[in-house]
């Protein structure tokens, strides 16, 4: 994790412009490009600067699925569902914690945006309806063809070339520059020590969250503080201290995605499809400790308080075979990180628990799947098949993936004073805003990352384009 970070306030009095845009956005995730998409199809010129020296970040580390109700994409594949059953959904997995307009927004927002990426920038869409991930009610995540965060986000970035948005890499913000509500410009160092400084009439924080910064992970998020982090370095929450310093509301900080499948050696991402449809945990002893299907924020917690932080993901033929259609596993099966053997017994013997209590393990999981007897952690293995031989399994631990807090925005986007007052012409999304998880990372529920940067970002994007047509001091023309 980075932890030196420079994130100023300075007053619009030192800005000493080198160029002026109507829109700027900071980031080149989904969010960054979403909203610059929206922005521009909104008939703003838009301009945007990423950190790094080209699209990267926590969309391209993630697997890419982008949960979203009612679309039409759902529809052709007859799959009813309704953004009340998804707004549902979210606020019961964040236990009734999640901000209720927020939670509206993100739901309400993502099927439209979804089929506007499709129409207008040509984003192929398919729904994955061969399992249900944790939380979910019905079959919504959408992805790429390709089944990958990177694949979505070079679609992204060539729709936004295609659309002649510039896009300037190697440029780290690290001001804002305030005139009264409204943020004038930005300022930013390249590479080389060399500074240079923009005007906007309207800046949308499409940027981070603060995963990357360990004194900031360690101040909001204690049970992750030993967790390895598998997120972009570039998250090293400067939107947050910004937001601090605006004297923003700031909501959430203890809400974060975890994952409790991450292999290890190998820093590659099991697929927790293969625990939703039969497969289990155990840990160095052999023992299942956990109900699987709770949901893989949470199961990390629960995988780095075992022995040595660890715990092996086991599975079959049947389930490898579904897994291998996602490029991660199919690295990870590259890498010799997935074992295999032809018995419990010598699958025990071959990554190291006792055999007898894996044995007894695979014989009571199996016992559960016939129904004879119940789970004592509350997990139902009904309905999916027992597991048959040969056996595979991979060691993994929990790792956090990125954070779910941050600032406050209303219903267009804005963000919002500690009164609720919006600032004239400054947007958040994804990373960088209050995301829909509630309080703690047991409310993540599934694409929620990607739900809250693609929506939010072309909300954003959207009003930004009028706050800069306008010239609007106070944002009340959006109302």
């Amino acid at each position: 994790m980075m932890n030196a970070v420079t994130a100023r306030i300075c007053p619009t009095d030192r800005l000493r412009a080198d160029v002026s845009v109507p829109v700027l956005v900071i980031g080149a995730g989904a969010c960054g490009l979403t909203a610059a998409l929206s922005a521009a199809d909104a008939g703003a010129e838009v301009l945007v600067v990423e950190k790094t020296g080209r699209p990267y970040g926590s969309t391209s580390m993630s697997s890419g699925l982008v949960p979203a109700a009612a679309t039409r994409f759902q529809r052709e594949q007859g799959i009813d569902d309704s953004v009340a059953l998804f707004a549902g959904d979210i606020q019961a997995k964040a236990q009734g914690e999640a901000v209720p307009h927020l939670v509206d927004l993100a739901a309400g927002a993502i099927g439209p945006t979804l089929e506007w990426l499709h129409d207008g920038h040509g984003l192929e869409w398919i729904v994955l309806d061969d399992f249900l991930y944790p939380g979910h009610g019905r079959h919504r995540m959408h992805a790429v063809p390709e089944k990958t965060g990177e694949a979505l986000l070079e679609r992204l970035a060539a729709a936004a070339g295609t659309a002649g948005i510039p896009l300037v890499c190697d440029a780290a913000v690290d001001t804002l520059y305030l005139d009264g509500n409204r943020i004038s410009g930005i300022g930013l160092r390249r590479p080389d020590g060399a500074r240079e400084s923009i005007a906007c009439a309207a800046l949308v924080l499409g940027c981070n969250g603060f995963g990357g910064n360990r004194p900031l992970v360690e101040r909001h998020l204690p049970a992750m503080r030993e967790a390895p982090y598998h997120g972009h370095d570039g998250n090293t929450g400067e939107a947050l201290l910004w937001g601090e310093q605006l004297g923003a509301q700031i909501a959430c900080l203890s809400a974060c995605q975890g994952h409790g499948s991450l292999a290890d050696p190998g820093a590659v991402l099991i697929t927790w499809a293969v625990m939703m449809e039969g497969g289990f945990q155990i840990n160095a002893d052999g023992r299942r400790f956990s109900n699987e299907h709770a949901g893989y924020s949470e199961q990390a917690v629960a995988v780095l308080e075992q022995r040595n932080a660890h715990a092996w993901c086991v599975f079959d033929r049947r389930l490898f075979d579904m897994a291998a259609a996602f490029p991660d596993f199919r690295q990870a099966d590259a890498l010799g990180l997935v074992r295999t053997a032809p018995s419990a017994p010598a699958l025990a013997e071959r990554i190291g628990v006792p055999a007898a209590a894996f044995v007894e393990e695979c014989d009571r999981v199996a016992a559960m799947a016939a129904g004879a007897v119940t789970d004592v952690f509350g997990r139902d293995f009904t309905g999916k098949p027992a597991l048959d031989s040969p056996l595979f399994a991979v060691r993994v631990t929990g790792a956090l993936f990125h954070t779910q807090g941050g600032l406050m925005i209303d219903r267009q986007a804005r963000v919002v004073h500690r009164d609720g007052r919006p600032f004239a012409n400054l947007f958040a999304g994804g990373g960088a805003a209050c995301g829909v998880s509630g309080n703690t990372l047991s409310g993540y529920l599934s694409g929620n990352g990607l739900l809250t940067a693609i929506a939010f970002g072309a909300v954003a994007g959207r009003a930004a384009a009028v706050v800069s047509s306008t010239r609007d001091t106070t944002g009340d023309c959006l109302e």
